[in-house]
């Protein structure tokens, strides 16, 4: 079921109201009939893969707390569990087809046919944040849950269920036991957080979607400077798409009084790749250190061994956003850039403070790795950047002289308004982020008048029914 559908309108306020008015005891019970209802809306079969790790993970947890002898099997035994779901599911076909490639290469006859599965959605949200419980049971910072029922709400609870944010067993399961009454005052401020979500990835993002896709599905037709555009377009679009549905998220589990961890914070203002990281994604981002470069020695190891966590934890990274090649070179940029940048902080002083050409060399940097997350293949990446370089020069001047050019090269055929649209769109987008997020007073403004809170709800509501695509878009992160 998708947050931007019209079943979804009917399901959320049903089972809200539901919550609320059944005694507290079976309130868990509730939650859980609507995470299996909100997850069949897809794939109904595929639920049972759900049921089947969350058996495993919860008896794991019990005897890692029960035993010392043999807890770091029962921890084994749960991420093999998880790992091997995962791989076979979507990494299966991927494996089979490098294997068959380097087995035309060398003259091996490899021929293990591919299997026609389609990948459960949400699989790798849901599978790292039951992978968080087991470790931080065997860890000793959380208890194994004993509920079977609260266990199986943790790993599915609907809100983030297929989209994250990916969240860890100490702020998500002690909620799940305290009962949340009705607050007039919190209902809103995840209503208010439904509401912005629904707008940035409505308004924005499906809309951007609109010019990103035809660009990026055949980059032959079109020109460096279109490229270029688009590359600059879909930056904003995955943002709004992805933070858009963190936020819906976060709003729904708030209004039932389940506070959810923050997924972004503005990371298009970040003054460098590694503050990029802890604005983006934070969720995947802080999962990743926690459970892979730290124990792989962090910063406490030598240089050259950071270096080497740093890129190996990128491109696992990659490989965990998809089952292609494009996802492991998108991370591995990441991975050079952040190497980079500690290479050049051992020779120079780290910047005092954080200036615009910073900020805008981090976005450049970001926007050139989107064009492996966004291409089809890293055939097709290359050829955008050979485009991107080689020929802007030449279509920047065809634009000052050949208004037919530029009309079909910039609007895609499209009107004018639309493309100006699009602009004043992300450019309303980071304008309000700023006020609202970055400026406490014009916050405390908003929040003290209701007269200008009214009429920024009324604004986006409008916008919504106005320019908002109404096809059911599927959020971009469904497919990871």
């Amino acid at each position: 079921m998708l947050f931007n559908s019209f079943s979804f309108f009917i399901f959320f306020p049903v089972f809200t109201i539901g919550y609320f008015l059944l005694p507290f005891r079976y309130r868990w019970l509730w939650l859980l009939l609507a995470s299996c209802i909100f997850y069949m809306a897809f794939v109904p079969v595929y639920i049972l893969i759900l049921f089947f790790t969350i058996i495993i993970d919860y008896i794991a947890g019990i005897m890692i707390e029960k035993t010392l002898k043999h807890k770091r099997s029962f921890l084994i035994i749960s991420i093999a569990a998880n790992v091997g779901v995962l791989s076979f599911f979507k990494y299966f076909n991927f494996l089979s087809q490098n294997l068959h490639s380097l087995g035309e290469l060398i003259g091996w006859n490899y021929s293990l046919p591919a299997l026609s599965i389609i990948l459960p959605i949400g699989l790798s949200f849901h599978t790292f944040q039951a992978m968080s419980y087991t470790i931080e049971v065997y860890r000793g910072k959380q208890k194994a849950e004993r509920h079977l029922g609260i266990y199986a709400l943790y790993v599915m609870y609907y809100p983030q269920l297929v989209a994250g944010p990916i969240e860890r067993p100490q702020n998500v399961l002690p909620q799940l036991h305290i009962k949340h009454n009705f607050e007039t005052a919190r209902v809103v401020s995840g209503l208010r957080l439904i509401l912005w979500g629904l707008f940035k990835k409505m308004v924005i993002a499906d809309n951007l979607a609109a010019y990103v896709n035809p660009v990026y599905s055949s980059p032959q037709r079109y020109s460096g400077i279109t490229l270029i555009i688009a590359t600059f377009f879909f930056a904003y679009q995955i943002y709004c798409d992805f933070s858009g549905y963190s936020d819906i998220a976060r709003g729904c589990s708030r209004v039932m009084g389940i506070e959810l961890m923050k997924n972004f914070d503005r990371p298009y203002a970040s003054g460098s790749i590694s503050e990029f990281w802890k604005r983006w994604h934070i969720s995947l981002s802080t999962w990743f250190r926690d459970y892979l470069y730290i124990p792989l020695g962090g910063n406490r190891v030598s240089a050259m061994h950071v270096y080497f966590n740093l890129l190996l934890v990128f491109i696992i990274s990659g490989l965990w956003h998809g089952a292609n090649w494009t996802f492991v070179v998108w991370g591995l940029l990441h991975g050079v850039y952040l190497v980079t940048s500690l290479l050049l902080r051992r020779k120079e002083k780290p910047l005092v403070s954080k200036s615009l050409v910073n900020i805008i060399t981090t976005f450049l940097l970001v926007c050139f790795a989107w064009i492996f997350f966004r291409a089809d293949s890293v055939t097709d990446a290359v050829f955008i950047i050979k485009k991107i370089f080689l020929q802007s020069g030449s279509d920047a001047a065809k634009l000052l002289h050949d208004a037919a050019f530029r009309i079909n090269m910039v609007y895609l055929n499209a009107d004018r308004f639309r493309f100006i649209l699009l602009v004043e769109l992300i450019v309303g987008l980071e304008i309000i982020q700023y006020l609202l997020f970055a400026r406490s007073d014009f916050k405390n403004i908003f929040v003290r008048k209701p007269a200008l809170r009214w009429a920024g709800y009324t604004a986006l509501f409008a916008a919504i029914i106005l320019l908002g695509r109404f096809g059911s878009d599927s959020f971009i992160y469904f497919q990871f």
